[in-house]
C-alpha cells in the first residue's frame, strides 16, 4: 500500500468513524428532532436505539485491529444504513441537507472498504 493510499484511507476511516460514532450517540439519547425526523421517513422512533448501537459497534468493529470478518459486516452495515438513509430522504423528497450527510458517509465507507489495509481484509493472514 503506497503511502498516500494509507493517508487517504485513515482519514476517511477516521471521517466515518466521527460520522457514525456521533450519529450513533444522538441516535442512542432520541432527541425530539431526531425522533420527528425518524417519523417523517416513516420509520418507528425504536428504530433510533436499533441504529445507534449498531452504529458504535461498527465504528469499534472497523477501528480495531485484525478482526478482518467482523469489519467486513461493519462495512456491509454501514453501506446499508447509509443508502437507506440516503434513499430514504430521496423518496420522501427531502432537500439536499438532509439527503447529503448520508451520501457522505456512504462515499466514506466506500472509499475506507476499498483502501483498507491486507491485514484489514478477509483472507489476510495476521
Amino acid at each position: 500500500m503506497t503511502k498516500i493510499k494509507k493517508i487517504i484511507y485513515w482519514i476517511a476511516t477516521l471521517w466515518l468513524a466521527l460520522g457514525m460514532m456521533s450519529t450513533g450517540i444522538v441516535q442512542l439519547f432520541k432527541p425530539e428532532v431526531e425522533v420527528a425526523r425518524t417519523i417523517h421517513l416513516g420509520y418507528p422512533a425504536y428504530l433510533l436505539t436499533i441504529l445507534g448501537v449498531w452504529k458504535i459497534l461498527g465504528v469499534v468493529a472497523v477501528l480495531i485491529p485484525r478482526t478482518p470478518l467482523l469489519k467486513e459486516w461493519a462495512y456491509a452495515g454501514f453501506f446499508f444504513a447509509m443508502s437507506g438513509a440516503a434513499i430514504s430522504h430521496i423518496i420522501v423528497r427531502d432537500g439536499i441537507g438532509d439527503t447529503f450527510p448520508p451520501i457522505l458517509l456512504l462515499m466514506l465507507t466506500m472509499v475506507s472498504w476499498y483502501l483498507r489495509p491486507e491485514s484489514r481484509k478477509t483472507g489476510s493472514v495476521n
